[in-house]
């Protein structure tokens, strides 16, 4: 535990001890740790966590005594983030296109050996820095499917045909080759990873070699109000079953990158009702703050309970608009929320299910910004949630 981090053994008791008058980001300890424990136990091959999901570093740590001992970083300062909260970890420089001399960075100063590319001339770049004949280098491959909420194959990766060629680039530096892919974010069908993967054979197939690593990125999606997702089972025995069809080496491993699916659910924030003006709710925090993810293609809302005083409030529900407290008009949340008809100002609404590109998104727009960060410490307590389907 982080001895800066206050702690408390349920809403409640934080409502009434602060009164807060800014909004109050929760981590529920136990639900990281068994959430990780989870995923790590259930997935076919080796999890990396996503840090760009949610970097903060109590999560961080949560996620590693969960199991979590891999870290998908994109720039040093999470490979620095990671090694100071989880000495013993392993982190992997997964993206394509990195600031001049962090690559070096990462090797020399951070030990870090897994690096990716998606175009020939980065390997030059790569082997001004690094000693590649002592690198894993991944070469990105582009794939994508409709039932994802975002083509993360529209920025980066090669297509699919152009993959031999840079494989074998690869291996002739004295790397050793790998390959990356990600079908992209809030993946709603399971088949998504079966095309995937089936594509990853058909390009190596094409290979006189066989690789001992492939990473199938994340995706991996958690389920909200409104936007109900399979159970991550379906996923990995999706997963499971189509890599039995990859030709790889017999030493090989399936590796992933999973942010949401792991950051979500711990965390949720607390935030009071500033104004009500009919249907409408003026809250303290919004679309520049902990809800900025809405603003993408995908769920709309998050499970929420409502306080008054610190206790539950419960009542008739009612559907209400729910709005930031900047001056910006595009400050609204995109869907409606059934909250108690007789909410009012000074209540508290507790949104859970937040955990993921939350924290790490928010700004300080306005001036509006929070950095209150508590635990909620009793295992009987758990954030609102919606169950999967």
């Amino acid at each position: 535990m982080n001895p800066e981090t206050s702690s408390f053994a349920s809403v409640s008791e934080l409502l009434h001890t602060l009164n807060p008058r800014k909004p109050v980001y929760c981590v529920y300890p136990h639900v990281y740790e068994q959430t990780a424990r989870s995923f790590v136990g259930d997935f076919p091959g080796r999890v990396l966590y996503a840090v760009k999901a949610n970097d903060d570093p109590l999560i961080i740590r949560l996620l590693n005594q969960g199991g979590v001992e891999h870290f998908d970083c994109a720039s040093v300062p999470e490979i620095e983030l990671v090694r100071e909260n989880c000495p013993g970890a392993t982190c992997y420089f997964m993206i394509p296109v990195a600031l001049r001399g962090a690559a070096g960075e990462a090797f020399h100063d951070f030990d870090v050996r897994h690096f990716m590319v998606d175009d020939a001339s980065r390997l030059d770049a790569l082997a001004s820095e690094i000693p590649l004949e002592q690198a894993v280098v991944f070469a990105r491959m582009a794939v994508s499917h409709e039932s994802a909420m975002m083509d993360l194959s529209s920025k980066f990766g090669a297509p699919p045909a152009e993959i031999p060629a840079l494989l074998r680039k690869i291996v002739a530096t004295g790397a050793e080759p790998a390959l990356a892919f990600n079908v992209g974010t809030l993946v709603t069908d399971p088949g998504a990873y079966r095309h995937a993967i089936e594509t990853a054979a058909e390009v190596l197939n094409a290979l006189d070699f066989r690789l001992r690593l492939i990473d199938i990125g994340g995706g991996f999606p958690r389920s909200y109000p409104g936007f109900v997702s399979p159970p991550l089972e379906e996923f990995f025995s999706a997963v499971r079953e189509a890599a039995a069809g990859l030709p790889m080496q017999d030493e090989g491993e399936i590796m992933a990158e999973p942010g949401r699916a792991l950051s979500a659910p711990g965390l949720s924030a607390v935030v009071e009702v500033l104004l009500r003006k009919g249907r409408r709710l003026y809250l303290n925090d919004g679309m520049y703050g902990i809800f900025w993810e809405l603003r993408f293609e995908g769920h709309q809302r998050f499970p929420v309970r409502a306080y008054r005083k610190g206790e539950r409030l419960e009542g008739n529900p009612v559907s209400f608009r729910l709005f930031g407290p900047t001056c910006d008009a595009s400050d609204v949340m995109p869907g409606e929320v059934e909250l108690p008809s007789g909410i009012q100002a000074g209540d508290h609404l507790e949104f859970g299910n937040i955990g993921a590109y939350s924290l790490s998104g928010r700004t300080r727009f306005n001036g509006h910004y929070s950095d209150l960060i508590v635990e909620i410490t009793s295992s009987a307590e758990s954030p609102p949630k919606i169950e999967q389907a």
